[in-house]
């Protein structure tokens, strides 16, 4: 039987690197949309405080926990991290949200509602999709758009999969589909590491669902965003659509009858 999805045992991640200024926020507004969920804070030795502003709002609401990691090791490590930590504590949904406020928290509960969705195989994955129907960007640079865009466009090609936004960070998964895969196998660093659990979502025979969310660019801090997290994820994506292409060769021709 399916496990109905709620706010009660969902743990929602927030990595964090300098995000002062937004992490009581987010956080703040996450609880308030799922006020039986919990936030876990994974910060990676941020310099500006980030870390001490966390341990005092874990001090203040049980609801709020706080992994801190030495020194910053990217978002890819950083969800891995976050998720042993929520499996080990048999949390049923985990969720990715940015701490920049870019992500509405808002929309969790239509997510969780999503995961619910018994009209076709079962749903392991929910993305809060900018480039599904009804999806849209606020105040982010041309630029950048047009590199999501892109980005997830080449994907889409490369890899054979219908998923409109393959490197949205605003996911939410049940814990099952994080069981199955092999998270320690899962070396993608940047915003990669989004299109690469998106493969293994539907090599598992999970169906991802795309809610449509309205994304805002962030009003404080810095992007993360950086060149080689470009670099890595156009030349990883090359990869893995070659060796899918490969291996749907391989199947073929192991189907076809001799002559």
């Amino acid at each position: 039987m399916t496990l109905q999805v709620s706010g009660a045992g969902t743990l929602v991640i927030v990595p964090t690197y300098n995000e002062a200024e937004n992490v009581a926020a987010i956080v703040g507004r996450a609880l308030a949309a799922l006020p039986e969920g919990n936030v876990l804070i994974v910060d990676d030795g941020s310099p500006d405080g980030t870390g001490d502003i966390a341990d005092a709002m874990a001090t203040a609401d049980p609801r709020i926990h706080v992994l801190h990691r030495s020194g910053k090791q990217g978002l890819g490590a950083a969800y891995i991290a976050g998720f042993g930590w929520g499996l080990e504590r048999s949390y049923d949904v985990l969720v990715e949200m940015d701490a920049d406020g870019s992500h509405p928290p808002e929309k969790l509960p239509v997510m969780l509602a999503a995961a619910n969705d018994t009209s076709g195989p079962e749903v392991g994955l929910v993305i809060g999709s900018r480039w599904t129907k009804g999806g849209e960007v606020v105040n982010w640079p041309k630029r950048r758009e047009a590199l999501s865009r892109g980005a997830n466009t080449y994907a889409g090609i490369a890899l054979g999969i219908s998923v409109k936004d393959a490197t949205a960070g605003f996911r939410v998964y049940r814990s099952e589909v994080l069981r199955d895969m092999d998270l320690t196998g899962v070396d993608s660093k940047g915003y990669c590491f989004q299109i690469d659990l998106t493969l293994r979502t539907l090599d598992a025979g999970y169906r991802i669902v795309e809610v449509p969310i309205t994304f805002r660019d962030r009003e404080f801090g810095e992007s993360k965003m950086n060149g080689s997290i470009v670099t890595e994820a156009m030349s990883k994506v090359t990869l893995w659509g070659f060796q899918r292409r490969a291996r749907q060769v391989g199947r073929l021709f192991r189907r076809t009858p001799a002559a």
